[in-house]
């Protein structure tokens, strides 16, 4: 994991842990349970799944926090080779140049061009450096890729923002 996925992860569990979510939520459900049959009562039922899914992603984020090793591909040596953190330019038989960012499996944004490195990218250009033509397997057949480029710099984040909850009970 790159320094920017874990980042993001702690804010995923920032934003479901208390002072947020989970207490709101909390107070739905104690409210709710308080009318009387649970039974026939949505926001009883609603809530209390809203809550297992929530107490279910903090645990699966804790542990993947706690197993995570964080690389800074800025303080990487300079090298030609592709390794995890790289940004890697390349270029295919018809000339189009494309770069992309190798990072972990919870950091991948196609929009970004931030590839996981188990993608069939990234695996064809792992160990490969700067000048060296690999095979990639697509879904349209089989495709040389050029390196043009292999660099290690800082990942760019952007400002932290709360992500608000978009579940409501069914109260007026």
């Amino acid at each position: 994991m790159v320094s920017l996925g874990l980042k993001e992860s702690v804010r995923s569990v920032t934003a479901l842990s208390p002072p947020t979510e989970r207490p709101n939520v909390t107070s739905v459900v104690s409210w709710a349970a308080k009318l009387g049959d649970r039974s026939e009562n949505a926001d009883y039922q609603y809530g209390k799944k809203r809550l297992r899914e929530i107490d279910r992603r903090i645990r699966y984020l804790t542990k993947r926090l706690e197993a995570a090793e964080v690389v800074d591909p800025a303080t990487r040596e300079d090298t030609d080779q592709v390794f995890f953190g790289a940004t890697v330019t390349f270029a295919t038989r018809e000339g189009n140049e494309q770069t992309v960012r190798i990072v972990g499996i919870d950091e991948m944004d196609p929009g970004k061009h931030y590839v996981s490195w188990v993608s069939p990218v990234a695996r064809a250009l792992i160990k490969a450096r700067e000048g060296d033509t690999v095979n990639l397997r697509t879904p349209a057949g089989d495709q040389d890729i050029e390196i043009l480029e292999v660099r290690y710099e800082e990942i760019p984040m952007e400002p932290f923002v709360m992500v608000q909850s978009q579940w409501s009970p069914n109260t007026r």
